[in-house]
């Protein structure tokens, strides 16, 4: 069998390469070194350039090697075919590094974004995280702000979900959260107690069935407030009977008692959509437990369960 097809697994950049480097230093054996490979790599490599041309590139004598009148001819376009894969190579690294712009919710902790960062490096991968309400991560990715954003979506097309409950400072001493316990009567004591909706939750497949629930069982319309932002909301929690729509990961942050809803179940959605033309499969592959972790998800199915509870 000819040595071309034997060694067709070697690329026509990489027997250039070896041309190239063996003219250059006028030497099979300083050559090969200069461009990396081993002596009898570069040989071989040569020889089969020469077997395809049907002309020798070099005369080989003891110590040199010159180039044929054959070999010159063929020197310069084989240097360009090098200088070009160089390019190539070069270009292809300097978009791997290049930042991945990712929107992110707000819920997300500093030290969860920082181990995310840090997991993504590990990868290959420079992440550049915007945080964002839920309708300005959308509006980043139609304006191709970022390249990709973690959006609110329902649970049934989720790719992370988190499930949500209601918290308090007191210890209820209950499985479960009843809203209709919430329900002011004539010997309720003090003022009604509210639930807090943060921001990442203001979206319609958690406001809407919360509402109509609030509706159903005869709670009044201030009962259900929208928090400008979740610190407001936590504060007002904090220093009143009140109760915060969270994770069970939020709550243990804010030292509080979390509970799921006895009514209806609820969870946060999240699904990792790129910008016109983007894919975002290969950072969702590789940093998919990472992400969950940051969300509050849990890191073995994708979504934490109510033994969180």
């Amino acid at each position: 069998m000819p040595i071309w097809h034997r060694v067709r697994a070697v690329d026509l950049v990489g027997a250039c390469r070896a041309f190239v480097s063996v003219s250059e230093h006028g030497s099979f054996t300083v050559g090969a070194a200069a461009a990396r490979m081993s002596q009898p790599v570069a040989s071989r490599r040569v020889a089969a350039l020469e077997e395809r041309f049907g002309e020798q590139l070099f005369e080989r004598m003891s110590r040199r090697a010159v180039l044929t009148a054959f070999g010159r001819d063929m020197l310069p376009a084989a240097r360009q075919l090098v200088q070009a894969a160089d390019v190539l190579l070069h270009e292809a690294e300097a978009a791997k590094s290049k930042p991945w712009r990712l929107a992110v919710p707000g819920l997300c902790s500093t030290a969860a974004l920082a181990r995310l960062l840090a997991e993504a490096r590990g990868h290959g991968i420079t992440l550049d995280l915007r945080i964002a309400a839920p309708a300005q991560r959308i509006e980043f990715i139609h304006s191709q702000l970022v390249r990709a954003a973690l959006l609110a979506v329902p649970a049934d097309e989720a790719t992370w979900s988190v499930p949500l409950g209601l918290a308090g400072v007191q210890d209820p001493g209950v499985r479960r959260v009843y809203i209709e316990t919430l329900r002011i009567g004539r010997a309720s004591p003090g003022p009604a107690r509210r639930i807090w909706i943060q921001p990442e939750d203001d979206v319609p497949h958690i406001r809407d069935p919360l509402t109509r629930l609030r509706d159903a069982v005869g709670l009044r319309p201030a009962q259900l407030v929208a928090a400008t932002d979740l610190t407001t909301a936590a504060a007002e929690v904090l220093c009143t009977r009140d109760l915060l729509l969270c994770s069970p990961a939020q709550a243990e942050e804010l030292a509080l008692n979390w509970r799921p809803i006895g009514e209806v179940a609820l969870s946060r959605g999240f699904a990792l959509v790129a910008a016109a033309g983007g894919n975002p499969q290969h950072i969702e592959a590789r940093l998919g437990e990472a992400i969950g972790r940051c969300l509050g998800a849990d890191s073995g199915t994708g979504s934490a369960g109510e033994a969180a509870a």
